[in-house]
């Protein structure tokens, strides 16, 4: 205790200089402490604030998402529906039209796997295909529909590109100067320029020469009889 009065009366002047170090941090804590105070409290107000919708936001509601939900389901089936149509075109640009047919015969050669499977994915998407786009509005009945309709595609692509690779290639020389003659005559029977009996001439000469190469699909000779002024002769 002595040493400690002697120490204190000999540095005397020391608490001028301590002083003011402890009084600022002191004061310093107690500032601190405050802010932590006034934070809590606006942190507990924060949270027991209710809350206010922003004004202008949309509200969702169960019943919009549904309706938003149909109106896409419902576009994305006339996108495929649309898609199945063009298939049909596409196809129909073969099926009517004989020159193509005369030239790449394997596309109607039942025989052939890749043109067993066109026709058959035809079918099967035919078959699936609704009368309005509502009727695709039932769980599973798009995506079957849509997957049938991509197979329809692809099968096609496939059976005409195969087509196109062969040709006539299947065929002897002798059948490909058949082939080339009924394609002359199909050529003259739907010429306008033609007469009647010379159109109707030219059509039997050009079966007659397809006969046993190339079976013309029912749809095909239906539109070409069509087609052919004047009724032909049974």
């Amino acid at each position: 205790m002595d040493d400690i009065l002697r120490f204190a009366g000999s540095y005397w002047w020391l608490i001028f200089v301590i002083g003011p170090v402890v009084g600022g941090w002191i004061g310093g804590a107690a500032k601190y402490n405050e802010r932590r105070r006034r934070d809590r409290i606006e942190l507990e107000r924060v949270r027991r604030a209710p809350v206010v919708p922003v004004e202008g936001a949309a509200t969702q509601h169960p019943s919009s998402d549904r309706r938003a939900e149909q109106a896409e389901r419902d576009r994305q089936s006339a996108r495929v529906l649309a898609d199945h149509d063009e298939a049909d075109r596409r196809w129909l640009d073969f099926e009517l039209d004989v020159a193509k047919l005369i030239d790449y015969p394997l596309v109607t050669d039942m025989r052939e796997p890749l043109t067993q499977t066109f026709h058959r994915a035809k079918r099967v998407a035919d078959g699936l295909r609704p009368e309005d786009a509502s009727a695709l509005r039932p769980e599973g009945a798009l995506e079957r529909y849509r997957e049938a309709v991509r197979d329809y595609e692809v099968a096609f692509e496939a059976a005409v590109r195969e087509a196109k690779r062969r040709a006539q290639t299947a065929f002897s020389e002798a059948e490909r100067g058949r082939l080339q003659s009924a394609q002359r005559l199909m050529a003259l029977a739907e010429s306008e320029a033609s007469t009647p009996a010379e159109r109707q001439s030219a059509y039997r000469r050009a079966r007659k020469e397809l006969d046993g190469l190339i079976a013309l699909p029912e749809a095909t000779t239906q539109d070409i009889e069509r087609r052919i002024a004047g009724e032909l002769e049974a």
